[in-house]
C-alpha cells in the first residue's frame, strides 16, 4: 500500500477522486440551505414544530431545492462511476500526463455542471459539461478494457 502511495498518478487520482467526492458532498448542505431559505420541506417531522398553517406552507416542493436535488443526484450518477473507472485505469498504469488530463477535465465538468445547474444557466452549458465528463470516464473506461479485456 505504502508503495501505490508513492505512486504520481495514484497520488493524482487520490486529490481529484477527493475533490469531486467532497464536491458532491456539500450538495446535501446546500440542498438544506435552499430548504431553510425557501421553507420548503419535505417530510412530516421537519415542520412539526411549527403551527398546522405554518405546516401546510412548508410542507411542500420548491423549484429551487428541487433543482439543487436533481443536480446532487446526477452528481451520485457520474461521481460514484468515475471513482471506480478512475481506479481501475489508475491500476493499469497509464502515463501521468494522461492520467491526469482525464482528472482534470472530469472534475472541471462536474465543478462547471454544478455552476451551470445551480445557477441556472442557459443549455446547452449543463449539457456540454455533463458530456465532457462522461466523455473523460468513457475514455478511462475504454483505457482499462483495452488493457485487461480477458474473453
Amino acid at each position: 500500500m505504502v508503495k501505490l502511495m508513492d505512486d504520481e498518478v495514484f497520488q493524482a487520482f487520490t486529490t481529484y477522486a477527493a475533490v469531486v467526492i467532497v464536491k458532491m458532498l456539500l450538495m446535501a448542505p446546500m440542498t438544506a440551505f435552499y430548504r431553510f431559505s425557501r421553507g420548503a420541506f419535505a417530510n412530516e417531522e421537519d415542520v412539526a414544530l411549527k403551527s398546522a398553517d405554518e405546516r401546510k406552507k412548508q410542507l411542500r416542493t420548491h423549484p429551487d431545492v428541487e433543482r439543487v436535488r436533481r443536480c446532487h443526484q446526477n452528481d451520485l450518477e457520474n461521481i460514484v462511476p468515475f471513482v471506480v473507472i478512475a481506479l481501475l485505469y489508475t491500476l493499469t498504469g497509464p502515463s501521468l500526463s494522461n492520467a491526469l488530463l482525464h482528472f482534470r477535465v472530469f472534475a472541471g465538468s462536474r465543478i462547471f455542471h454544478t455552476v451551470s445547474y445551480v445557477c441556472s444557466l442557459p443549455q446547452p452549458c449543463r449539457a456540454l459539461s455533463w458530456m465532457i465528463g462522461m466523455l473523460s470516464t468513457l475514455s478511462m473506461a475504454y483505457s482499462v478494457l483495452g488493457s485487461v479485456l480477458v474473453l
